[in-house]
């Protein structure tokens, strides 16, 4: 089996060369880009398995990647932000990257992150391309009326009434699942973390926030005052299925 192609974005030449050097001692394979454009050529003929981003490069910056790789393609990212840019960091969530780390990172912790969003990954590709069981014709998919749309458990996308389909990412699709199974039930944001397996290596970021404030734009009929998700001051969510 061919080892994992990892994309290494970095303006930085010590940076990429470095962050590459660690990765394939590691065990997978790598390939560096000094920026947007140099990536994009590579997209053309290429497809890695997973790209680590640095989102404050000259000329076109890590955001913009990430907007195009996440509306045309299914590769996860990982984007390196400098340790000040919050509002980096929020935006680049809501466009759907898979995980962040501030910049200068560990090594060994931004290896962890890259195994832990390529299980997740494989994970969500293996349940998708799994073949139907031989028997009797299967029930027709399990589906959760949240606000405006229907969550396809077994696509795990969002639908509405007129059957238009919407791309979830995968921690979009595990945080809507552990409502799912917890109903009228407040949980805790350490409690949702855990359920939905998307937990950061920052106990007290508000990463979680974000990824509900993006859901919360898609199947709201207000998003700015939520009644599907609602927040509990001080406690945390709670799913309302009669909203």
């Amino acid at each position: 089996m061919t080892d994992p192609l990892i994309a290494v974005v970095d303006d930085e030449a010590p940076t990429r060369e470095m962050i590459s050097d660690y990765i394939r001692m590691n065990g997978f394979r790598t390939e560096t880009f000094d920026g947007g454009p140099s990536f994009r050529a590579f997209l053309n003929t290429g497809k890695p398995d997973l790209v680590v981003l640095d989102l404050n490069m000259p000329g076109e910056d890590g955001l913009s990647i990430v907007r195009h790789l996440k509306g045309t393609t299914d590769i996860p990212v990982i984007m390196l932000t400098g340790t000040a840019s919050l509002v980096d960091r929020v935006v680049g969530l809501e466009l759907g990257a898979d995980d962040y780390l501030a910049k200068p990172c560990e090594l060994r912790e931004l290896l962890a992150r890259i195994r832990s969003v390529m299980r997740r990954a494989q994970g969500s590709q293996n349940q998708a391309a799994a073949p139907m069981p031989a028997g009797p014709v299967p029930p027709a998919s399990r589906r959760i009326r949240f606000g405006t749309k229907w969550l396809d458990f077994d696509a795990q996308l969002l639908a509405d009434e007129d059957g238009n389909m919407m791309q979830l990412v995968q921690s979009e699709f595990a945080l809507l699942k552990a409502f799912a199974d917890n109903p009228r039930r407040v949980l805790t944001r350490e409690r949702l973390l855990d359920l939905a397996s998307v937990r950061d290596a920052d106990p007290f970021d508000r990463a979680i926030d974000v990824r509900i404030t993006r859901i919360r734009r898609k199947i709201e009929p207000d998003p700015a005052h939520p009644t599907v998700i609602r927040t509990v001051r001080g406690s945390g969510y709670i799913f309302s299925p009669e909203a």
